[in-house]
């Protein structure tokens, strides 16, 4: 692979995003060698957004590595005017404005068109480009609740559950980045670009997936299981001797190698009548749970996931995060990847969970500082050093 360009090297994205489901769209064509140019307003004109924190924290290494970056004031004239310059020469913007700021900047779909018809918009929202709520600002949590997401996870009766990760925003990032890459393969059929849209409502909605239908279907609203899984039984978190494991044992075959590597304790659970038949084990959920419960009490975490897997049944450790890239099969993977800051050091960071056999992501430059590249990408637009000076001084950049 060495020397090998990367499969979207021949791409230029301006990122105009913020906060974390857009940086995520973006890290996506960066991460696969598109020139990713972060842009960002000039010193002094920034605003907290209370949520990746400072530049040199782990979170925002995260988001913004193989990005260059500059800084531009869109208020301006002249930082109008060089974005339109970078606009004629990019195949792709994304952007994660109030559906509103895109005209006051100047800087929405039909603006990018007029300069470059080929050009790919990339916008993602709160709530939808349109509609009632579509001026509301939107933010990860408020997508879980609305979305169905909050009402369906935790214990029966505990009351609403946020995930542990900002589940919205990822997904609305990643539904954006599949979207913008559809249209650049449709653009090389029709040879126009054209505004690709996502929404973290929408996304959350969609990662829903099955418990949405059961509602849109059959007119059922998913109540909160816990860690039972709403359908499947016994399907959840069982406690050994010495911590908690995953087993997933629902269908007729799973449940038979299951009791097979109960041992004999697992005889007289294939014996009950009332654990015979999915529906039946569905129904005595709780009793069953408590059964399995104190036999899985008896032997070690690792025993039992080892018997179960050996079994032909999923089961696997619960981890905290530090016990997951301590794990073998994570180290082999190779998800963990390092990188070189200059203020920093060597740092390791989140690499892409997606494989290619012809090509390799990589982490080829951290997080770059806020305006660091600004003089060589306005010097790559023709303008010289005394042009570029005049910019700064004038709060251009």
């Amino acid at each position: 692979m060495a020397g090998r360009a990367l499969p979207l090297a021949r791409f230029t994205v301006l990122d105009l995003t913020r906060v974390r489901a857009g940086p995520t769209c973006a890290r996506y064509f960066a991460d696969w060698g598109a020139d990713v140019i972060k842009i960002e307003s000039p010193p002094g004109l920034l605003e907290d957004d209370g949520y990746t924190g400072s530049r040199h924290n782990s979170d925002f290494q995260n988001l913004h590595r193989n990005k260059r970056a500059m800084t531009l004031n869109f208020k301006e004239p002249d930082g109008k005017a060089i974005f339109a310059k970078l606009v004629a020469d990019a195949d792709v913007v994304i952007e994660n404005f109030r559906p509103d700021v895109k005209d006051r900047l100047g800087i929405a779909y039909d603006d990018l068109k007029a300069i470059n018809p080929l050009i790919v918009l990339g916008s993602i929202s709160g709530f939808g480009q349109t509609g009632p709520y579509a001026g509301r600002p939107g933010v990860d949590q408020i997508a879980q609740g609305m979305g169905g997401f909050m009402s369906v996870t935790g214990l029966p009766g505990q009351g609403p559950v946020r995930a542990g990760t900002a589940i919205a925003d990822i997904a609305s990032g990643m539904n954006c980045a599949i979207g913008i890459l559809m249209a650049l393969l449709e653009r090389e059929a029709s040879g126009e670009g054209q505004w690709v849209q996502s929404s973290l409502l929408e996304s959350q909605i969609a990662l829903m997936d099955f418990q949405c239908t059961r509602w849109l279907m059959d007119g059922e609203v998913p109540p909160q299981a816990g860690n039972n899984h709403p359908k499947s039984t016994p399907t959840g978190v069982f406690e050994t001797a010495d911590g908690h494991i995953n087993i997933s044992a629902g269908g007729q075959l799973r449940w038979k190698r299951f009791c097979g590597a109960l041992g004999a304790p697992g005889e007289a659970l294939s014996a009950n009548a009332d654990y015979a038949t999915g529906d039946g084990r569905f129904l005595h959920r709780d009793a069953l749970n408590d059964e399995i419960g104190a036999i899985t009490r008896t032997r070690t975490s690792a025993a039992w996931v080892e018997a179960f897997n050996e079994a032909g049944v999923p089961a696997g450790p619960i981890y905290s995060v530090d016990q997951t890239f301590g794990d073998a099969q994570v180290k082999h993977l190779g998800i963990a990847k390092s990188v070189h800051h200059p203020a920093l050091g060597d740092i390791s960071l989140v690499g892409s969970p997606v494989t290619l056999s012809r090509a390799s992501a990589a982490l080829r430059t951290a997080t770059p500082e806020l305006g660091e590249h600004t003089d060589s990408i306005l010097a790559a637009l023709g303008y010289g050093a005394d042009a570029i000076a005049d910019l700064r001084d004038r709060g251009v950049i």
